[in-house]
């Protein structure tokens, strides 16, 4: 590696609305602070994404001060969810995973969220991240938990491994696609000044004075398929990764960090050190 520094932020205050650029973070245990508290659930409690409803990818979401959002999308006014007073959880389900949270005390704010995707849904906040999910036991250490994000706490990409992957797709079946940038991906950092796919070989990374160990690859899906500015959907990178890496079978793009260092604050143009 050579000089390797933070490039930029991204955190994500509602799962599957668009990324929030940031300057600078306090990395908690379970992720960036106000990354991935609040998320969207059909009327059975079960997770709504980008996965089913692309639409929802310029849809955006303002942390406020406190740790409420508010939510706006092109040609609706504006919806303002503070943080739940109530304390009363229902069950979600998260993949698979059952988790207790805490839906939004304004009806309005459900009423906004179901008319923008014509389609019964509830806003959800995460009340208690210490204790409410576990990392998956498989990749985890004892008392690991994480937000509402996907798996891990935070998601790492580098833009040497953007250009390489749109190096592919530039010479491949649908060119037209390319170039992608990087917020099909939906990372939380973006590393800037490593080698081509260099990630892939890491176990342990120091951004400024947070350290974190790399937990596994991030497998795609076909959200990294939608344009994150019109909800369009193509083929790429999925095309790019599938030809780049058979015969492995997932396709892999960025790493998913656990934070060893929780409490520190990282800035964009911190120094990356890893291996």
């Amino acid at each position: 590696m050579g000089k390797a520094s933070l490039h930029s932020i991204h955190i994500h205050p509602v799962k599957a609305f668009r990324s929030l650029p940031l300057r600078e973070v306090v990395v908690e245990p379970w992720g960036p602070a106000g990354d991935r508290r609040w998320m969207l659930v059909d009327d059975r409690g079960v997770v709504v994404t980008q996965r089913r409803h692309p639409r929802l990818a310029p849809t955006a979401a303002e942390l406020l001060p406190g740790g409420g959002v508010r939510l706006s999308a092109p040609g609706r006014k504006p919806v303002t969810a503070g943080v739940p007073s109530s304390g009363r959880t229902i069950v979600v389900d998260l993949f698979g995973t059952k988790v207790a949270a805490v839906p939004a005390e304004d009806d309005a704010v459900h009423a906004w969220c179901t008319a923008l995707l014509g389609t019964a849904v509830r806003l959800v906040h995460l009340d208690d991240p210490a204790t409410r999910r576990p990392v998956d036991p498989r990749f985890a250490l004892p008392g690991e938990t994480v937000s509402f994000a996907d798996g891990f706490p935070l998601l790492l990409t580098t833009t040497a491994s953007l250009d390489a992957l749109n190096s592919l797709i530039d010479g491949g079946r649908y060119a037209d696609e390319g170039p992608l940038p990087m917020n099909r991906f939906r990372p939380n950092v973006v590393v800037a000044g490593t080698a081509a796919w260099e990630e892939e070989t890491w176990t342990r990374v120091t951004i400024g004075e947070a350290v974190f160990r790399v937990a596994k690859p991030c497998t795609r899906c076909v959200v990294t398929t939608t344009d994150q500015e019109t909800s369009r959907r193509g083929k790429e990178p999925l095309h790019a990764l599938a030809a780049r890496q058979r015969p492995r079978g997932a396709l892999l793009f960025g790493q998913n960090l656990v934070p060893l260092t929780p409490g520190a604050t990282i800035r964009v143009g911190d120094r990356v050190e890893a291996g």
